[in-house]
């Protein structure tokens, strides 16, 4: 079954939210695994795109915008209802709903700012997980 972890920034700045998504992503592709990360937006695909290349001077990620079923990237970045492309293993979520694909993944990252809609969106998706038997972790970063 899929674990769900929710990882609650101090911050607001959506910059920030990005970054440690980058860090979240970096992490997990150096532990061999394959990430998905989905976006509301092309633009905020675009710009997460952007942030990874900038995650680290010593570091390197390699990713691609899906845009194709070609993608072969261990990190892809994919927006609105757009699945991946093929099985991959972890979801970082950066939308205000749960992608209605979350299940196909062995783990899901929600990532919760400190702003109000995404707190209120946060508990949404926390309560939507929950009444399902998801087990859930919750970190305070």
């Amino acid at each position: 079954m899929t674990r769900i972890s929710f990882y609650i920034l101090k911050s607001s700045e959506l910059e920030k939210r990005q970054a440690f998504a980058c860090r979240l992503a970096e992490k997990a592709y150096h532990q061999g695994h394959q990430i998905y990360i989905h976006t509301a937006s092309e633009d905020h695909s675009q710009a997460v795109d952007t942030a990874l290349w900038a995650i680290r001077p010593d570091s390197f990620v390699p990713h691609e915008i899906t845009d194709s079923s070609d993608n072969q990237s261990p990190v892809l970045i994919g927006y609105e209802d757009k699945k991946p492309p093929r099985l991959m293993d972890v979801l970082i979520n950066l939308t205000e709903e749960q992608p209605m694909f979350f299940s196909q993944f062995e783990r899901v990252a929600e990532v919760i700012d400190d702003n109000e809609s995404s707190k209120q969106a946060g508990r949404q998706r926390f309560q939507f997980y929950k009444q399902r038997g998801y087990e859930i972790e919750t970190f305070h970063v």
